[in-house]
């Protein structure tokens, strides 16, 4: 769904508009965790060029009572976008200059101070017509009374709880959004991850690397091995034919 605009509202370029709304993070995972999912996306679509993942970046829309005030997900994923406008990074994420794609996720992060996120934030997604809306609450969900991990899809003009299971699976990204007990940095940390249609978790580059590695590993094992019995077999039989006075050297080829 797509925003229209008034043809005759002078708006401004992205290089007008501020980044973001400058509001500091609440704790370091806000910026780590929506981080972590970027860089796996882009190793998942290295080869697409329709996608663009923003982190703690402004969306600018004319859907409120100013189009200078925007907002500002802890991260979000369009689809059917450039990956780099123009062959430039963004500065922020201007709907009137994204032939008006919303985001098809927006992900924010609940934590110590509530800022929202089940009321005017999602009023607002559900007005820009973002398809997923996906809430994260790791520590005080008991006090909103909510759950760890939410996932709401849009339906006409009003988000419909669609799981609080994870991971949950989208149909129209193609990827499915859940958390993993991961270790980041030789620390143990609770994360949020994709994860493909069967429930399985994308794997890292390096952890891919690491399976390759360990098969390689197995496989030069299993090798050796192979090897080490045959030269014991060989053995036995040469010890068995001395033992009943054949010389093995001696053998027929």
């Amino acid at each position: 769904m797509r925003s229209p605009v008034d043809p005759d509202l002078k708006l401004p370029s992205a290089r007008e508009l501020p980044c973001s709304d400058e509001t500091p993070v609440d704790n370091e995972d806000q910026n780590l965790l929506p981080n972590l999912l970027l860089q796996l996306l882009i190793d998942l679509w290295a080869d697409r060029l329709d996608w663009f993942f923003g982190v703690d970046m402004g969306i600018y829309h004319t859907t409120g009572q100013n189009h200078r005030v925007p907002v500002v997900p802890d991260a979000f994923l369009s689809l059917d976008v450039e990956r780099k406008k123009s062959g430039e990074s963004r500065l922020s994420y201007v709907m009137w200059e994204e032939d008006n794609t919303p985001p098809i996720l927006a992900l924010e992060m609940v934590s110590q101070t509530p800022g929202n996120e089940y009321s005017k934030k999602m009023e607002t997604y559900a007005k820009l017509g973002v398809l997923y809306y996906a809430i994260y609450h790791p520590k005080f969900w008991q006090r909103d009374r909510h759950q760890p991990f939410e996932v709401y899809k849009l339906e006409g003009d009003r988000y419909r709880l669609a799981s609080t299971q994870d991971p949950f699976w989208m149909p129209e990204v193609g990827l499915g959004l859940g958390r993993y007990q991961a270790t980041v940095g030789n620390l143990p940390l609770e994360i949020l991850t994709w994860y493909d249609a069967r429930g399985n978790r994308h794997l890292t580059r390096a952890e891919r690397e690491f399976e390759r590695a360990e098969r390689e590993f197995e496989r030069a094992e299993r090798e050796r091995l192979a090897k080490e019995q045959e030269r014991l077999a060989k053995e036995r039989l040469e010890a068995f034919l001395r033992s009943r006075g054949i010389d093995p050297e001696e053998l027929p080829e």
